[in-house]
């Protein structure tokens, strides 16, 4: 492969026509394949009409399958917007052309030969008695749209464009493009030289660094300008997020709990609880921890065993708490506890903001009434985990947040379609992480008198995870512009995380296959890059929960 990006005449890409007909014709057969699948899927689990949840359960696989089937469908119709919408702007070049036509290849080649939910599953048209995507343009871009010629010819462009903050162009306007480029900047200086430093000591982020995000904004950036924020959309949350979580996925994920804070404040807070909080949310002068799961109950949010029971106008919490990110030097919680009694499902919880004083390393938790202790971990370490213990632990009654009991779940769930697009795009900055570990590498490392990029198997992995790094952006942008125009985006927002987390882990553990045994060591970036990966999968809904929440909203 030559460096000058200079194609041998054996290395040619294969034309397509007229490329953009073509995907458009493919896209609209993905989504001809989705509703197949989503009938099939509904004559087994809602044969009355309604969904049946026993069927569901026992129809698990086919459901996730559905679930997704109908993600890659979304992807493919982003990617052909986000191919039309450059193509107007003549910004369509060579990369982006090969990006979108090697992506379609292999995402079609997928969804009619199987497509993996992981590493062990994989979902077959014929599974659920249906056909995979067919059609003279489907076929076309199988046969010619990833081909070596088009990976090759993508990585020889690769290589030539590693200053750039993005490979191909990403569709947005150009003041969140300077927003990216500010962070990019920002995270390289401070954050990416001392991340594997942080990793390997197990130390919590220093104060100095929230205390610059602070300064840049971060923990404001969507909340309402009049409520002490920048009142910014949800895109450029994506973009901040995408470019620390670069840096380290610890920093990127700071804001997350702010978001995640904020929105519950926003939606469902009284006037009063917004004018004390949202500002000092914004401000970074109040960190927060979302407190929420417990040691048995997992995803199942529902059967949480916490209670706060009245002290006259006041609360007193009881309960056991895991999982907690960030949960020692925080000045607030978002706590998820019961408070109606008989009940034993969500229609029970509140949620409270709950003051608490940031403690030490020594001291995690100084609050009478408060314990717990950390949680040793693989990767995501940078604001530690921990369990918190309540043991009869006060809160004040203007701390229930909207004043209201039983509404806590409700109230969660407003927030999970900024959490799990903070999440994906959180995902999207370790892939690209990954990608510019795994690039570096293979130009560096001489093997056989030549660098490993020059060997068609590494130079496939490094062009796959940009192509997937752009398919992830494009579903993860679109579910943001669909919420920031009032819509309800938690089909699209779950798709972008279910996603963006298997392209995460896929770019990681391909980076660390290309670094060979040195990616073993933990010396090098790449291993703790793999670690903080594999959380993507779990945290703000596990794969399979996102897919029984997609197919269940499919299915509706």
């Amino acid at each position: 492969m030559p460096h000058d990006g200079q194609m041998t005449p054996d290395l040619a890409p294969t034309p397509l026509g007229d490329l953009l007909d073509t995907t458009r014709e493919a896209a609209a057969a993905a989504g001809t394949m989705r509703d197949a699948a989503a009938a099939a899927v509904r004559a087994r689990v809602a044969p009355d009409g309604a969904v049946d949840a026993a069927l569901l359960e026992r129809e698990q696989t086919a459901a996730h399958a559905l679930a997704w089937i109908a993600t890659y469908a979304e992807a493919l119709a982003q990617m052909q917007a986000w191919a039309e919408r450059l193509e107007a702007e003549g910004a369509f070049g060579e990369a982006e052309a090969l990006i979108h036509q090697v992506a379609f290849g292999e995402y079609l080649a997928q969804l009619r030969g199987g497509l993996p939910m992981s590493q062990g599953e994989i979902a077959r048209p014929e599974a659920l008695g249906i056909e995979g995507p067919r059609g003279a343009a489907v076929d076309a871009l199988i046969a010619g749209g990833n081909t070596p010629a088009a990976r090759a010819r993508l990585v020889a462009l690769l290589r030539e464009s590693t200053a750039n903050a993005t490979f191909g162009a990403t569709g947005l306007d150009e003041e969140l493009e300077m927003i990216r480029d500010q962070f990019r900047r920002w995270a390289a200086d401070r954050v990416a030289p001392h991340a594997h430093g942080w990793h390997l000591r197990d130390e919590l982020i220093p104060m100095e660094i929230v205390e610059e995000m602070a300064e840049l904004g971060v923990f404001g950036l969507t909340i309402p300008e009049e409520h002490g924020g920048l009142g910014m959309p949800k895109a450029a949350m994506c973009v901040v997020s995408e470019e620390l979580s670069r840096g380290y996925i610890g920093v990127g994920s700071l804001g997350t709990r702010s978001e995640i804070a904020a929105e519950l404040v926003l939606a469902g807070g009284t006037e009063a609880q917004k004018a004390h909080w949202l500002p000092k949310l914004a401000s970074g002068e109040v960190l927060p921890t979302a407190v929420f799961t417990e040691p048995n109950t997992g995803s199942d949010l529902g059967s949480l065993r916490t209670k706060a029971v009245p002290d006259g106008d006041d609360w007193r919490i009881t309960g056991n708490k895991t999982w907690i990110t960030h949960a020692a030097r925080t000045h607030v919680m978002t706590v998820l506890a019961r408070t109606v009694e008989g009940t034993d499902d969500w229609r029970g919880l509140s949620m409270f903001l709950a003051d608490k004083t940031p403690g030490t390393d020594a001291a995690p938790f100084p609050d009478e009434g408060l314990s717990g202790g950390e949680i040793e971990v693989l990767g995501y370490r940078g604001m530690k985990e921990y369990t918190v213990n309540f043991d009869d632990f006060p809160v004040t009654g203007a701390n229930l947040l909207g004043e209201v009991e039983g509404q806590g779940f409700k109230q969660l769930m407003q927030t999970f379609e900024s959490a799990r697009i903070q999440t994906a795009a959180r995902a999207i900055g370790v892939a690209q992480s990954a990608l510019d570990e795994g690039l570096a590498y293979a130009e560096s490392r001489q093997q056989f008198g030549k660098p490993l990029v020059a060997f068609p198997r590494v130079a496939d992995k490094l062009a796959m995870m940009a192509v997937e790094i752009m398919v992830t952006r494009q579903l993860t942008y679109h579910s943001a512009r669909r919420k920031d125009e009032g819509h309800r985006c938690d089909l699209e927002a779950g798709m972008a995380k279910l996603l963006g987390a298997r392209v995460a882990w896929a770019a990681a553990d391909n980076a660390l296959q290309i670094h060979g045994g040195n990616g073993f060591a933990l010396e090098y970036k790449i291993s703790r890059i793999l670690c903080d990966a594999r959380i993507l999968n779990i945290f703000e809904g596990a794969a399979e929960i996102q897919a029984q929440v997609i197919a269940r909203r499919l299915l509706a």
